[in-house]
């Protein structure tokens, strides 16, 4: 039980006893006391002046002077000011979790609390390579389940691929006709990239047939529907559906070339999945799950036979789930790989982390896997997130303007070089080391960049800024953290003693503050935001770097001061690099 929890308790207690009214410990607010008044932490009074009828000076001094003298161990001092109460924690207090923490290497882990979660990310079209709009979803997706994991759930990571519909025949049309039998060895050129730079000679080919059809007098509109090479796509998806020979074996060599792209850049930022689900085989689910809702009368059939489902009482419109023809939509598809993705693992929440266009479209998905009582309905979580732009504004990956994740991570290493070298501290550095260390500056401050923004905000992607080493950025943490260890390397750590020595504010101040990290990763975890460890990280560092600028550590005033600091920059490195790797980013143990 952290200290804010023993606070609550303890209030919640004296209430009872004062006043014999029960109060629950999650309607008693604690806040730190701002820095004008004296004490530690703050609890609010005015939610219970009213039902306890009494002033809330009366209240507050009644409560400071119950508490004190009942929990003397927890608190020294307390002050009212305007219906709040400040009340100071005795010092023993911080030095004893310091004592008990600081050598404790899962310190902020929290042991299994017999959840299952699943989270699906990433989710990338085999038409085209990964780029940097997907870098935030796959970042985003692989610390929440980190996160996740950190809280004690297990977690299942899944990704579904898009590997089938028009977008992919787009890319084999665009192969055939003007490849030349060119592959990815052949061109040295990576399979994802490749056949991305087909989706994009689709989309010049239409352009220009589109203007020609235009030019010989035809409408836009029916030009549009009418250029040749959209109509030898169409046909190519309809062969493709029938399991014609020749367009399942390009199909087939073609998604082989793009998976091979994708794994080779998984590794590369870090990005892993216990299960890959491909829309070539779940487009066929949910088909039984039409019939049950029919005889559920969830949905309902139009004349012209296809199948729709009418949520207006829910804020939203009617929705189609299964054409006249009988063929499914993507809701169907969802729904069905929602009900056989439960029955393979039994999960209790289901994390989809999916942009916020498809806002709609996962209201709907959850509206009705519970209409149609499905179980692991009620846990379906959508995690949305914003668009990643750049500085010149949005990418399009028809017209080839998008960044490839590839290559912003190269760019990014390029630049940790040069930032790094810059700084002139490394030059005992082996080659290897070097590079393991640009590595890990330039990826961790890409992967920090983008998610120390709340996920529902849209980014500008600004690669500079990213790699500041002064700013909110991972080199900035990075940098504290080989500092630290640095301090470590070169003094003695022994065993903490326990004086009744006071602790000066700064010390206090960090102290409390490590004291928090279980809360933050437990606050991370429950709102699904990987942006808040960012902040409380980045809050770390440099609270540290106040202490240290302040607090001698191996010239201190005494031994017992000495070891108190070196135990605090240990409980410090720990926690800067537990949060840190939440967030899929290393730390150096020298830079």
């Amino acid at each position: 039980m952290n200290v804010i929890e023993q606070i609550k308790a303890s209030v919640a207690a004296a209430i009872t006893h004062l006043y014999k009214t029960d109060i629950s410990q999650k309607d008693i607010l604690v806040n730190t006391t701002k820095p004008e008044f004296e004490g530690d932490y703050t609890v609010v009074l005015f939610a219970f002046v009213k039902q306890l009828k009494q002033n809330p000076e009366a209240l507050g001094n009644s409560l400071g002077n119950y508490l004190i003298h009942q929990h003397n161990q927890l608190f020294i001092e307390f002050n009212v000011v305007k219906g709040f109460l400040n009340l100071t924690i005795h010092p023993n207090i911080w030095l004893q979790f310091l004592q008990k923490e600081s050598n404790h290497s899962q310190y902020g882990i929290t042991t299994t609390v017999n959840n299952k979660v699943m989270v699906e990310y990433s989710s990338p079209n085999t038409n085209k390579p990964i780029h940097l709009g997907h870098l935030r979803n796959n970042f985003l997706g692989w610390s929440i389940a980190a996160i996740l994991e950190a809280n004690g759930n297990e977690v299942v990571k899944t990704c579904i691929v898009n590997d089938r519909g028009i977008h992919i025949c787009k890319s084999m049309i665009a192969w055939q006709l003007f490849a030349n039998g060119d592959t990815p060895e052949s061109t040295q050129t990576k399979g994802d990239n490749f056949v991305g730079s087909y989706y994009v000679k689709f989309n010049e080919a239409y352009k220009q047939e589109v203007n020609a059809l235009i030019a010989d007098g035809m409408q836009k509109e029916i030009a549009e529907k009418e250029a040749p090479i959209l109509k030898a796509t169409q046909q190519m998806l309809l062969d493709w559906e029938a399991g014609k020979p020749d367009v399942i074996e390009l199909w087939k060599n073609m998604n082989q070339w793009v998976y091979d792209g994708f794994d080779e850049t998984y590794k590369n930022i870090g990005t892993s999945f216990d299960k890959i689900y491909y829309e070539s085989n779940t487009y066929l689910l949910g088909k039984d799950l039409v019939e049950k809702g029919l005889q559920k009368n969830v949905f309902y059939k139009k004349e012209d036979g296809s199948v729709w489902i009418d949520l207006t009482d829910n804020g939203l419109d009617e929705k189609i789930v299964q054409r006249r023809d009988g063929t499914s939509v993507y809701i169907t598809q969802d729904i069905g790989l929602a009900e056989q993705r439960y029955e393979e693992y039994k999960a209790n929440e289901s994390i989809y982390v999916i942009g916020d266009e498809q806002n709609y479209h996962m209201k709907v998905l959850k509206l009705i896997c519970q209409k149609l009582k499905l179980p692991g309905a009620d846990g379906i979580y959508h995690l949305s997130y914003g668009m990643v732009e750049l500085p010149t504004g949005k990418m399009k990956s028809r017209e080839g303007t998008v960044v490839d994740a590839d290559d912003i991570v190269e760019e990014m290493i390029k630049i940790s070089k040069q930032k790094t070298e810059e700084l002139g501290k490394v030059n005992d550095f082996t080659t290897e080391e070097l590079n393991d260390l640009y590595r890990m500056i330039g990826l961790g401050a890409l992967k920090f960049f983008l998610l120390r923004v709340d996920p529902k905000k849209r980014i500008i992607f600004n690669p500079e800024e990213s790699i500041d080493f002064h700013g909110f950025t991972a080199p900035f943490i990075q940098y504290t953290h080989a500092r630290i260890k640095s301090i470590l390397r070169k003094n003695e750590l022994l065993p903490l003693t326990i004086t009744d020595a006071a602790l000066l504010k700064l010390e206090k101040d960090l102290i409390k503050h490590l004291e928090l990290f279980p809360a933050a990763l437990a606050e991370a975890a429950q709102e699904h935001d990987p942006s808040k460890i960012t902040i409380y990280i980045f809050n770390t560092a440099q609270l540290f770097n106040s202490f240290y600028a302040q607090h001698s550590i191996a010239n201190a005033e005494s031994e017992d001061k000495k070891q108190l600091r070196l135990h605090i920059a240990q409980l410090t490195a720990h926690v800067i690099k537990t949060g840190m790797k939440v967030l899929g980013i290393g730390v150096p143990e020298r830079m």
